[in-house]
């Protein structure tokens, strides 16, 4: 069996969209036994979202990635005889962690509150994750939280519309915060003995970062808007044309800006005015312009060759293809393969190599199909006999 950090932790997940998905994944990663919760009737709807590469209902594309390695079980918590199941399970399974990211006004109807869980077991680590605080009930997708928190009025062009970027930054944040906290709670526990219970905001998490802006509006009077690529405070900062098409030149000080004035082909730039960053910034638009008319005679290979010889911070604007075939990722990479169907999976690398990764050679099992793992912990763990089982199905309380 494969160790990790996090090997005999127990986590049972109530979970759906991205946010608490993605931080359980995480724990995943690192060892943990993560064993998802679902509706029979209602199950995940991310189930359901993007392609069906495998032909058959509940396992699309968008689902996939961020639920490998967990295991699935249903149960129906509007039932009275599904509650008195959950407490079962959180007794027989041990469970450290129960999480959830259900609507807060729906924890007591379902059983699955702090208070009601913590009768069951005293040490019991509770996650709620939330849009806005358990106290506010309102809808909080990643573009509203990060349009809310000021992201958006942050990125884009100068003169053009607020923008969303690439990925879902709110989600993805929101989900690292609740996997810290999960873990400095695990870690409280193993020195008092106590549980706890964690409340996670994504709009409060989503604030964190503005980080590099906030205070300099609040503090200093300093009105950020979009900077489009450059730097807010840093000259020149952006992405410059090539002959066959674009890398980004990040210059941080003035010592990079004198040896970048010494290469041959940007002499003419080394002028008094730009000698310091203020200055550079002064005349930002006419240094750029003038920056672009060099950089456009030369490949991108050649231009980026030149720079970095000169040790001069830049790079070209990566494809997910290229990312892929990176020499710092391309051997990194996750994979999953399902048994079934032989449909893999490619996954990004965790920021470091964890020890249960190692040992299972990168490869993570399949996502779970819904109840795949039933028979296992109702059966095997519950000590419930298989008629029960299909009884409790046919019931549609399993």
């Amino acid at each position: 069996m494969a160790k990790g950090d996090l090997e005999g932790v127990t986590v049972l997940t109530l979970e759906q969209a991205l946010t608490l998905p993605y931080a359980t994944y995480k724990l995943m990663l690192d060892g943990a036994t993560v064993i998802r919760l679902e509706n029979p009737l209602s199950p995940d709807p991310n189930r359901f979202v993007g392609r069906n590469v495998l032909g058959e209902e509940g396992m699309n594309t968008y689902f996939l990635p961020y639920n490998v390695g967990k295991k699935s079980i249903t149960l129906n918590l509007a039932t009275e005889e599904g509650r008195e199941l959950l407490k079962e399970l959180i007794v027989k399974l041990n469970v450290d962690v129960f999480a959830t990211n259900q609507l807060p006004h729906r924890y007591k109807k379902l059983g699955i509150d702090y208070e009601t869980l913590r009768e069951v077991k005293r040490d019991i680590i509770w996650v709620g994750v939330t849009g806005f605080g358990p106290d506010v009930v309102e809808t909080a997708y990643d573009p509203i939280l990060q349009a809310r928190a000021g992201l958006m009025d942050l990125t884009g062009d100068p003169d053009g519309p607020p923008m969303i970027p690439g990925v879902p930054i709110a989600d993805l944040l929101a989900a690292e915060h609740t996997y810290s906290e999960i873990v400095k709670a695990l870690y409280r526990r193993a020195r008092t003995g106590e549980g706890c219970r964690i409340d996670v905001s994504m709009f409060h998490s989503t604030v964190t970062w503005l980080i590099t802006k906030l205070p300099h509006y609040k503090s200093f009077g300093q009105r950020l808007t979009r900077t489009g690529n450059r730097h807010p405070f840093f000259t020149p900062v952006d992405v410059f044309p090539t002959k066959d098409g674009y890398v980004y030149i990040a210059i941080g000080n003035d010592r990079q800006w004198e040896d970048f004035t010494k290469l041959p082909p940007f002499k003419e730039l080394a002028e008094d005015r730009y000698a310091t960053n203020e200055g550079r910034r002064a005349d930002a638009d006419n240094l750029i312009r003038r920056i672009a008319q060099i950089t456009v005679n030369y490949t991108s290979q050649e231009l980026l060759d030149m720079l970095r010889k000169a040790n001069i911070p830049s790079t070209k604007i990566n494809t997910l293809e290229d990312v892929c075939n990176d020499p710092l990722i391309a051997d990194r990479l996750l994979m999953s393969k399902d048994p079934k169907t032989g449909v893999e999976i490619y996954l990004p690398p965790p920021h470091r190599p964890t020890p249960y990764l190692e040992e299972i050679g990168k490869k993570l099992p399949f996502p779970p199909r819904l109840g795949e793992h039933n028979e296992e912990i109702y059966c095997g763990v519950l000590g419930l006999s298989k008629e029960k089982l299909e009884e409790l199905k046919q019931r549609k309380i399993i």
